[in-house]
């Protein structure tokens, strides 16, 4: 499939990029908005961007990949600008790209996936950067989320170079910030829906952190969906041989359809 790289911020330097998958077709479809992991120190596009966003072409929808920002040389909040920005374009582009403009998924890895949680969540509230274009003023919040063995406390539990890696990578984050990375905290009566997958062997990132999610969405009534496999390590991705695990994307599809009204073609 062609892609097309478009820079988040043209009229800059700053070199964060999303890439679009272009399709032959002109049929308006759903979106995921794939976000690689890396730790906040480095972005895993070639594993958890590109192969992801394969999947979810074959699966019916319109993809794209996140190349964001990340420490030590663009701490917090450049990173949340980023994926603010890739989403309001994404939607801003909309009838152009044959994008269903309320059918836009942000799909996470690590501490993708709390980049893709932070989406539904803080990182709207928190970004303040702006383009001067046409799509400041474009929504932000994705329509779901898909979040995969993603980041979100801080604390004993966290992965804590991400957390380091966020606010710089220097010294330890402040109470103030701690609270802010530990998404669970800020789940709302409003969050999108989310659907996550973890596995009980993964001992980077624990799965006590989509657990977290997952009760924090439950608290508030939200539509959440989790999975938690047997067996796996840290970053599976598209299941590396693991029959159980290689279903995420359809399982993932299904939750998109059915419990968030996401319509791919048939």
């Amino acid at each position: 499939m062609d892609t097309e790289t478009i820079r988040l911020w043209p009229d800059s330097d700053i070199p964060s990029t999303l890439v679009r998958h272009i399709r032959p077709d002109l049929i308006s479809r759903p979106a995921v908005l794939v976000i690689p992991g890396g730790g906040y120190g480095v972005v895993c596009e070639e594993t958890e961007g590109s192969p992801i966003a394969n999947r979810f072409d074959e699966l019916g929808y319109q993809t794209f990949v996140l190349s964001y920002r990340v420490s030590p040389a663009n701490p917090w909040p450049a990173t949340y600008d980023d994926a603010v920005r890739a989403m309001r374009l994404v939607r801003g582009h909309a009838a152009e790209w044959g994008v269903i403009p309320d059918s836009i998924a942000a799909c996470g890895f690590s501490a993708g996936g709390h980049l893709a949680a932070s989406l539904g969540t803080v990182a709207p509230h928190c970004s303040t950067a702006r383009a001067g274009d046409r799509f400041d003023a474009v929504r932000a919040t994705p329509d779901a989320m898909v979040l995969c063995y993603p980041v979100i406390l801080s604390g004993p539990l966290a992965h804590q170079g991400s957390v380091r890696n966020l606010f710089g990578g220097a010294a330890a984050p402040s109470a103030e910030q701690e609270a802010l990375f530990s998404l669970d905290r800020h789940v709302a009566d409003d969050t999108p829906p989310a659907f996550l997958w973890t596995t009980v062997e993964d001992t980077v990132v624990p799965m006590e952190n989509s657990v977290a999610f997952f009760r924090a969405m439950r608290a508030h009534g939200r539509v959440c969906e989790l999975h938690v496999f047997p067996h796996g390590q840290h970053g599976m991705q598209l299941g590396y041989g693991r029959r159980d695990i290689a279903l995420w994307p359809s399982l993932a599809d299904a939750f998109l359809r059915d419990s968030c009204g996401f319509r791919p073609p048939a």
